[in-house]
């Protein structure tokens, strides 16, 4: 009975809530934009995730591409690109500033509670401002260099707080790390003093990190920088690194590295059938050096068509290990690849539409 008469409870209370809601100056479609404080005081609420469903494809920063309702997805817009360290709009700590070590941040003046209760001011793909509210903090247990963020920033569009990390159906409500340098449309990374990048779970600058290419750590006196960002190309089959991803989300890879930090994998298992596996492409920071097949199955003739004058076709180049490139970047030794990887081969057409049309 008691559960009963709590759910009778709340549905009257929705019963009463709804019209309270339609009555307000929200009816025309647009909600009455909030005062100041009235903004800061509604962040990090807690909410159920969003498990709507949404087009995914391989997303660089992980993040949604516009508030409101997207047609089809675009893998070059985020509605935050970067964070600037140096804006500080609202902290609940007296925080008087953040800086960004390795893969955190921290306070100063220390603060128990670090970055949470901040608000930052970041910018979006398109040039504008947007607030980025910090809710919450979880050290990392894998590596105590790094911190998981809890986010949220301010939709002017809905009027509202909300998570701005794209959620999938294994992560629904995503978190984000904090990295160093920023990504533009075209998938580069540039240095900016200052300015760092939120980086959400179902992204691959954060898959890359969590695969052992940190950007802020170094293997023999080697900075990872370049390799991390050979990462973030090859997990989105970005061949001609000009940001344009031909892969699909969820879609299984076996990587390895000059530098010895992965290994090839040599046995088969629940997740990797080596029968069914090949090599797919050799890469560099700035996209592939070499391919041999693309990963969703279109002609190679489409990649050459897509960056004219960066790949030709020529001899097989043997890289070893049973790897062999049929489509050559121009100008590059076979040599040169920081990352390769090994992929199932697809089937699909040569007409397959890009991802995210």
């Amino acid at each position: 009975m008691n559960v009963m008469n709590k759910s009778l409870l709340a549905a009257v209370c929705l019963l009463f809530a709804v019209p309270a809601l339609a009555a307000g100056p929200s009816s025309t479609g647009t909600p009455a934009p909030l005062s100041e404080a009235e903004r800061y005081a509604r962040r990090c609420q807690s909410r159920a995730p969003d498990r709507s469903g949404k087009p995914q494809g391989t997303m660089l920063w992980g993040m949604k591409g516009a508030w409101g309702p997207q047609q089809g997805r675009d893998e070059r817009r985020s509605v935050i690109v970067s964070v600037d360290l140096n804006a500080l709009r609202k902290s609940d700590a007296a925080v008087k500033a953040l800086r960004l070590v390795d893969g955190r941040l921290e306070a100063s003046p220390e603060a128990s509670t670090g970055p949470v209760g901040t608000v930052l001011q970041g910018t979006s793909s398109e040039g504008k401002p947007v607030e980025v509210a910090f809710c919450g903090a979880e050290p990392a247990p894998e590596d105590p260099s790094m911190a998981w963020y809890r986010i949220e920033a301010w939709n002017p569009v809905a009027q509202q707080w909300e998570n701005p990390c794209e959620a999938s159906g294994a992560v629904p409500d995503p978190r984000a790390l904090a990295v160093g340098g920023v990504w533009d449309a075209s998938g580069a990374r540039q240095e900016a003093p200052g300015k760092f990048t939120l980086a959400c779970e179902n992204g691959v600058i954060t898959k890359c990190i969590r695969w052992g290419y940190k950007p802020w750590a170094s293997r023999e006196g080697q900075s990872l920088v370049e390799l991390h960002q050979a990462c973030t190309r090859m997990a989105r089959a970005d061949y001609c690194g000009n940001g344009q991803s031909h892969t699909h989300e969820g879609t299984i890879i076996d990587m390895y590295d000059r530098l010895g930090l992965l290994a090839a994998t040599t046995e088969s298992s629940a997740d990797w059938d080596l029968s069914r596996a090949s090599f797919e492409a050799a890469w560099a920071p700035d996209g592939a050096t070499c391919l041999s097949r693309t990963r969703d199955g279109r002609a190679l003739e489409t990649i050459v068509k897509e960056c004219p004058g960066r790949f030709r076709a020529g001899a097989a180049v043997e890289l070893g290990q049973g790897d062999r490139c049929t489509l050559q970047r121009e100008g590059m030794s076979p040599g040169a690849p920081l990352l390769r990887n090994r992929s199932y081969e697809s089937h699909k057409s040569a007409a397959a539409p890009a991802p995210g049309q």
